[in-house]
């Protein structure tokens, strides 16, 4: 145990220091956490922890997803809700085909495997893109659609990579009706988990003015549906995202003050303590993207590098097609903007925390792995590094 602590808290002083630097810098500071962390590895220093898919989803994800959605104003999203919605639904179909499609034709991957890294890279991940959005400063319109079909794509992506897992397994039923009861425990199933979990939380805040009890509520929330909603084979991501969802519209966010919202002292702390929360979660998980990177040994580079331009063609198709039916109605995303959108579709630990879940045994397990670290790899410090350069130069750097 003090073994452990002692580790964890070296962890958080390199983060500390790291975030200092590139703060003076003018780095990303997520950048500077992966770089530091696979700078360590080379070095050969072993902090004993491990990136693993328990660690990602029963850890880092949840006060992730939900801190960013407790600040989500549901009155903005409702106003740009249809792009948000097809994009992160029909275009997550999108790249996971062109994925697999390119895996199969060009690098002679089996159907299976293809569509099962297709499905796992084809979400961006919330983690990498909040973390983006507050180091460029991007606010506004722009900021909420980034933020939320990051946040909603998920869903669909673990649809479609639950359904490719089961069979590679080699048990799964691809019936219509299998596949739409699959769909609605994993969507509708976590939406509801987080929606019940969120509600009662802000019920039994609205019974007591002790703003430590109402962050001790919204923890239980953030936390507590997310594993619900695993155990029963829902979106844990979902889950936790309408969790926080509610708790901050009917109780952070809300202007007017009926019974059932937070009291002004624990609305402030709420909002301190999960920003502080995220902060913590987004070092670690960074810093040990890094510490990972080392221990993969590429397959080759020619490969690598196709894995990647896959990727950035399947997010590019995710993005542009589904933009042009609201070219001339008021959910006009401008082109800058949709440049911008597929720029920031960063992979993160969500892919990686997928892509480990398979078991030993699955084909070409090696391989997913080996190409979901190099996606994620590239996001991070080739997408990251050059997202403010990016704003800048389409002329979205003031963008609010």
């Amino acid at each position: 145990m003090e073994s452990l602590l002692a580790r964890t808290i070296v962890l958080l002083g390199v983060a500390m220091v790291v975030a200092i630097l590139a703060r003076r810098l003018k780095l990303p500071y997520t950048v500077g956490l992966v770089l530091t962390g696979l700078a360590l590895a080379l070095a050969r220093v072993d902090f004993g922890f491990e990136l693993t898919h328990d660690v990602i989803f029963d850890l880092i994800l949840p006060p992730l997803l939900f801190e960013a959605a407790l600040n989500l104003h549901w009155a903005e999203l409702r106003r740009d809700l249809p792009p948000v919605l097809l994009i992160s639904l029909v275009g997550v179909v999108f790249c996971a085909g062109a994925v697999a499609l390119g895996l199969v034709f060009v690098l002679n991957w089996p159907v299976l495997p293809a569509l099962a890294f297709g499905a796992l890279i084809s979400a961006t991940d919330p983690i990498a893109v909040v973390a983006l959005l507050r180091e460029t400063g991007v606010k506004g319109r722009l900021a909420l659609i980034v933020e939320t079909e990051s946040l909603a794509n998920d869903g669909t992506a673990a649809l479609l990579f639950a359904l490719v897992a089961a069979a590679l397994a080699g048990h799964a039923d691809l019936t219509p009706v299998a596949v739409a009861a699959r769909f609605a425990l994993i969507a509708f199933g976590g939406v509801a988990c987080g929606l019940v979990c969120g509600g009662l939380g802000v019920v039994v805040a609205g019974r007591t003015e002790d703003h430590l009890v109402e962050t001790a509520l919204t923890a239980v929330a953030a936390y507590g549906s997310f594993l619900i909603a695993e155990h029963f084979g829902a979106s844990g991501v979902l889950a936790t995202v309408a969790a926080g969802m509610t708790m901050g519209n009917l109780g952070v966010l809300a202007e007017r003050r009926p019974k059932l919202l937070f009291s002004e002292r624990g609305r402030e702390f709420v909002v301190a303590f999960w920003e502080f929360a995220a902060f913590v979660a987004n070092s670690f998980v960074f810093l040990m993207i890094g510490l990972s990177l080392a221990k993969v040994h590429a397959h080759s580079a020619l490969a690598l590098a196709t894995e990647i331009a896959l990727a950035l063609l399947g997010r590019a198709l995710a993005i542009y097609p589904l933009c042009l039916p609201f070219a001339g109605s008021r959910w006009r995303i401008p082109l800058k903007e949709q440049h911008f959108l597929w720029w920031a579709g960063l992979r993160g630990a969500l892919a990686l925390a997928l892509a480990l879940s398979l078991p030993a045994a699955t084909p070409y397990r090696d391989e997913i792995l080996v190409a979901a670290f190099g996606v994620v790899a590239f996001s991070s410090l080739v997408q990251g590094l050059t997202a403010g350069l990016a704003l800048k130069a389409l002329g979205l750097d003031g963008k609010t």
